[in-house]
């Protein structure tokens, strides 16, 4: 039996565990769809279609920054090509625009609002471009790659960069208005672009559907398999081509840590529509997909689509604050123990280093792969939420377990399941207990609990 101070398996590296603490955080759909009304532009929009009426990065942020979110990534190139910085390679962009004159810069504006009160930015650019001429050509790998660096140079630390799937089809592409068709495999050369973010931004995770930091969890619905491994065998899988069951679960034996992050809109759509107005996701629902993606030990990454305005429109906003109200009283009740022990545990990982959430840990003994972590309460308590996280820095090493609630003098299984990883939130009708027992059930390596948390209920 490996020690516990030897890893099991893949760990995170420094860049992973910090987008593992950042949990959720927000995605913004902005470009010339946003006044067309459509969610995949053709390319052939002209700049002056760009026209934000009353731009403010502040509300924007500020959105975020009260919603919970720990991050922002904008579009600053979607599919339709148009950039919201003044690129100097392109005459698609808000430098060709009738906003501000032609003097706007949507990410540089938005990248010093997040920086004023420490908000993580990030960036999304679309390898997919319908409006240049030569995509689908070796000039556009080049044209692409001097984006990217402009993006990388001029606007401060990025904490996620995010490539997504699509892959070429019918598009205006210079005025040929054809379709153009690429390998995915080979034509973005997406090993040299990496190498060009590890670069400049060697903080910032590299996010796709094949990694190399996070991968895509394989549906838009915000929902992570249960189990969602944090690894998988990212050997042969490419942007836009790999499995979506893949992605959602991971796989047990992946010989990679990429976890998963889940992407979901607010809105059916990912750009602003009239339309939806009336289809915002409600707090309750914002809720369930937090308990289906961070509770399962994935990130949660919502789209906020910005609106006409330049703004979050006043109904998203409310939504996503009211989900953050939702969120703020599941936990703010958190319960003390009189007592945490364990079947086992090394000398320098005891029972109660799970009972907080800090970086400190219980470990079992080496020869003890089934082993129990139990919290003993003064008097009965009254909960609904349990919350364990492994110790990533050791592995995924729990392949089973069970939590047990002691209730009118008897032990009641409440749940069981298989990946714990960053987090897994156990959520069931409020209970008067006097003790909340974990079972690990298999373990491929003594188990490492980073911490143990049970809260009291204020919510229904």
């Amino acid at each position: 039996m490996q020690n516990a101070l030897h890893p099991f398996g893949p760990t995170p590296s420094a860049r992973q565990r910090a987008w593992h603490e950042r949990e959720f955080y927000g995605f913004l759909h902005f470009t010339v769809n946003t006044f067309t009304d459509r969610e995949w532009g053709y390319g052939d929009e002209s700049p002056d279609t760009f026209y934000p009426t009353a731009f403010d990065t502040d509300q924007i942020v500020d959105t975020a920054r009260l919603g919970g979110m720990r991050g922002l990534i904008l579009t600053a190139k979607h599919h339709d090509g148009f950039c919201l910085w003044p690129s100097r390679y392109s005459t698609h962009t808000v430098a060709q625009s009738r906003w501000q004159n032609g003097q706007g810069d949507v990410v540089g504006a938005l990248a010093t609002a997040c920086a004023a009160v420490g908000m993580p930015f990030g960036i999304y650019l679309s390898p997919w471009d319908r409006n240049h001429a030569e995509y689908g050509r070796p000039a556009y790998i080049t044209y692409y790659r001097n984006q990217l660096r402009e993006l990388l140079t001029n606007y401060g630390p990025l904490f996620e960069i995010w490539f997504d799937g699509a892959n070429g089809g019918d598009g205006y592409y210079g005025g040929a208005n054809e379709v153009r068709k690429i390998d995915a495999t080979t034509y973005y050369d997406w090993e040299e672009t990496f190498k060009l973010v590890r670069e400049l931004q060697p903080e910032a995770c590299i996010f796709s559907d094949a990694g190399p930091d996070v991968r895509w969890v394989g549906n838009e619905h915000g929902i992570a398999g249960d189990p969602c491994w944090a690894t998988i065998n990212s050997a042969g899988l490419f942007p836009g081509l790999a499995d979506p069951a893949l992605l959602n679960s991971g796989q047990r034996e992946g010989t990679t840590w990429l976890p998963a992050e889940c992407d979901v809109s607010i809105r059916p759509g990912w750009f602003y529509h009239a339309h939806e107005d009336d289809k915002v996701r409600t707090p309750e629902q914002l809720m369930e997909l937090y308990f289906a993606s961070v509770g399962r030990g994935a990130n949660l990454l919502v789209n906020l689509p910005v609106a006409p305005t330049g703004q979050v429109h006043p109904l998203d906003r409310a939504a996503l604050l009211a989900f953050q109200v939702q969120r703020e009283q599941r936990y703010s009740l958190p319960l003390t123990p009189k007592q945490i022990t364990a079947s086992s545990a090394l000398p320098d990982y005891r029972a109660e280093q799970a009972a907080d959430a800090t970086q400190t840990s219980w470990v079992a003994a080496a020869n003890d792969t089934t082993p129990t972590l139990t919290i003993t309460f003064a008097q009965p308590q009254t909960i609904a939420l349990i919350d364990i996280r492994e110790q990533l820095t050791l592995g995924q090493r729990i392949d089973a377990w069970a939590v047990d609630i002691y209730c009118a003098a008897e032990w009641q299984t409440v749940a069981t399941g298989q990946s714990i990883g960053n987090r897994r939130l156990i959520r069931f009708a409020a209970t008067q207990v006097t003790s909340v027992r974990v079972r690990i059930t298999h373990a491929s390596a003594q188990p490492a609990i980073r911490s143990l948390m049970v809260y009291g209920t204020v919510v229904k």
